[in-house]
């Protein structure tokens, strides 16, 4: 068989594990998620075409994908030297950076979305 079912099954369980711990253990996935939930109620409640929802949704999972990635970064970088290693500290700050950056995106995506509809209401 070309796909191998019982190890796609096992790596999905592992992926949602990785899901439940980081909503457990990370304040900033779980402000993520509050955003997100927020983004989606006006992405109803406004009239937005298929590709403006599809950009939406597009962004919520970049933001929160790329939070998962700093979060491994913060984690295996305190594992290697849990002091003030000025190195790690600049590893950390550019992992923070990428989150920013895709947090800005999306918010000039929302922006472009959902100002026309807020103004036209």
């Amino acid at each position: 068989m070309i796909i191998d079912l019982k190890k796609l099954g096992k790596s999905f369980k592992v992926a949602f594990s990785g899901v439940k711990i980081a909503i457990k253990e990370e304040n900033t996935l779980r402000i993520g998620i509050f955003v997100s939930i927020t983004v989606v109620f006006f992405m109803f409640y406004f009239p937005l075409v298929s590709v403006e929802r599809a950009m939406v949704v597009f962004c919520i999972f970049l933001v929160l994908s790329i939070e998962l990635m700093n979060t491994q970064v913060e984690r295996v970088t305190n594992l290697i030297d849990s002091n003030h290693n000025p190195k790690i500290r600049m590893i950390k700050d550019l992992a923070a950076a990428a989150v920013l950056m895709s947090i800005i995106g999306a918010g000039i995506v929302a922006c472009f979305i959902f100002l026309p509809h807020i103004i036209n209401h």
